[in-house]
């Protein structure tokens, strides 16, 4: 009898052991999950130094945006380009080559009334049709519903000057609230594959909290990249990248009214008196600002005349004949990194240079990695996307690349050539991701101009584009703006050149676009290859 009493207790002590177990295990389990289901984003998280943060916080107040007043701004109280104007100051006085041009902008709302605050974000360039010159304005906003722009008067005869509302200020809260709030409005993905079996999961910088992960952060630099985890296949199963699409329905009917293409988006402002001056030559031509050091920040940088862009700062030599650039070129590596912008650096060097043949990757069209060959000339062109964020097709996961990790496999020497632009693909992230990434390539830039002084590096500045009601809340040119002006901040005192494709876009008359017509890439071209083999002056 006792020993079936003893059985029983030793059963139920047995039982109590296990439930023990039992629990614990799923304590564990909880918190475990706990852990996978909190907010990945990066940007939140990174830690940095004492000078890094200090370079952020500077960087940030350098591009903080003035503010409407408090309150929701009705649409009938917004800026409206139609009732406002700019005027010439002083139209008719003497002017001469290398004067100043001053213009003021007077904002006005959809009712008639002066605006009493600031924020619009506007555009402005002078140009004369018939030489087919231009060069952008400089724009001051005065806090008080006027602008000043400047303008120095490059060249002689008849300069038009024209000037255009890109968002009213009302807009750009919105931006800026969907930048801070809604950084997941352009989706990503990728597909885990074994055997025959596949799974597609939602990644990004961020993901919102609930369902576990796998963790791509890059193990060199630190760039976070996340996805969900499949159901049934493991994190190391993925196989490629690819753009998911772009969210909808992200502004509230009274916000939507602050978007509209032929209201408030990209519209011109009219002058209401006259809107040119008459330049007369100056007697000897100023070559003064020439072999002046890079500024990145300088404005404006260069002008359009005969429509070839002519640095202020640096000689550009005009490389018409294809003989010249492979002169350039001969003996070069040319490493190209970024977006489908510098992808087109190399279709038109692919196209242009009879020798140049393109060797078949088996890569996604338009995406890349993409290679061309002289061996005559012994001359390699390769073009390489940076890595995520980008909102390509598909990329191989194998092929996805950050530029400094890429610049750190470089030998580099006088016969290396580095491009590199990164700007597009970040618009729509707070703009603490793009930092992190800039600081990642600007050691890597860095570290290679250590190692090897004389290698050519190059970037491309960002570009405007043609803008509608869905571009502007996912690319907006203010976004560009932003990033751009982050990336010359950071980049300024550095041994690079700069391509300063925004103002070469902003400069010249072609309708804007993403991807800037072959005659501006011609000028691209042009500046990058003079930086590469600089004329003997």
């Amino acid at each position: 009898m006792w020993r079936d009493s003893l059985r029983l207790q030793l059963f139920c002590l047995l039982m109590a052991v296990l439930a023990v177990v039992v629990l614990v295990h799923n304590f564990f389990q909880l918190e475990t999950a706990k852990a996978t289901r909190k907010p990945y984003c990066g940007y939140a998280e990174q830690t940095l130094s004492k000078r890094e943060q200090a370079e952020q916080e500077s960087l940030l107040a350098a591009i903080q945006w003035p503010k409407p007043p408090d309150g929701k701004i009705p649409f009938a109280q917004s800026t409206d380009p139609t009732h406002s104007d700019f005027v010439i100051v002083k139209p008719d006085r003497f002017f001469k080559v290398g004067d100043q041009l001053e213009v003021l902008v007077r904002m006005r709302d959809f009712q008639g009334k002066p605006k009493q605050y600031c924020g619009d974000f506007l555009l402005a360039r002078i140009h004369s049709p018939s030489l087919k010159a231009g060069a952008a304005g400089r724009i001051v906003d005065c806090h008080n519903g006027l602008y000043k722009v400047f303008f120095t008067l490059l060249w002689p005869g008849e300069v038009k000057v024209s000037v255009s509302l890109v968002h009213p200020s009302e807009a750009i809260q919105v931006l800026v609230r969907l930048r801070e709030e809604r950084p997941d409005r352009v989706y990503f993905k990728s597909s885990f594959k074994s055997g025959r079996y596949s799974e597609t999961t939602e990644c990004n910088v961020c993901l919102p909290a609930g369902l576990p992960v796998c963790n791509f952060t890059d193990l060199y630099t630190g760039e976070p990249w996340f996805c969900y985890k499949p159901r049934k296949l493991s994190c190391a199963s993925r196989i490629n990248h690819a753009k998911g699409g772009y969210l909808k329905g992200l502004l509230t009917q009274e916000e939507s009214l602050f978007f509209q293409s032929d209201v408030n988006i990209k519209r011109p402002i009219l002058s209401s008196g006259p809107d040119s001056v008459i330049v007369k030559p100056t007697a000897i031509t100023d070559s003064s600002s020439m072999g002046r050091a890079e500024d990145p920040t300088a404005s404006p940088s260069g002008y359009y005349y005969e429509d070839q862009w002519r640095s202020r700062t640096y000689w550009i030599h005009n490389f018409n004949k294809s003989e010249d650039i492979t002169e350039c070129l001969q003996g070069k590596v040319i490493h190209l990194f970024g977006d489908s912008t510098i992808r087109q650096w190399f279709e038109y060097l692919t196209a242009f240079l009879p020798d140049l043949v393109e060797f078949n990757l088996g890569s996604p069209k338009n995406v890349g990695p993409f290679m061309s060959v002289d061996l005559k000339h012994n001359i390699l062109l390769k073009f390489r996307c940076h890595g995520p964020p980008i909102r390509f097709s598909t990329v191989f996961s194998s092929e996805l690349r950050y530029i400094a990790n890429e610049l750190d496999s470089i030998v580099g020497g006088r016969n290396t050539v580095v491009a590199i632009t990164i700007w597009s693909h970040f618009s729509t992230f707070p703009v603490e991701v793009y930092m992190r990434r800039l600081r990642n390539i600007r050691r890597a830039v860095l570290q290679l101009l250590d190692r090897s002084p004389k290698t050519a590096i190059v970037i491309r500045t960002a570009n405007v584009q043609e803008l509608g009601p869905e571009v502007s809340l996912f690319n907006s040119d203010w976004y560009s703006f932003q990033l751009d002006s982050v990336m010359r901040k950071m980049f300024s005192g550095i041994a690079v050149h700069f391509v300063d494709a925004w103002e070469m876009s902003v400069a010249h008359y072609s309708p804007h676009n993403l991807h800037p017509n072959e005659i501006i890439v011609k000028n691209q071209i042009d500046a990058f290859l003079s930086y590469v083999c600089p004329l003997q002056t």
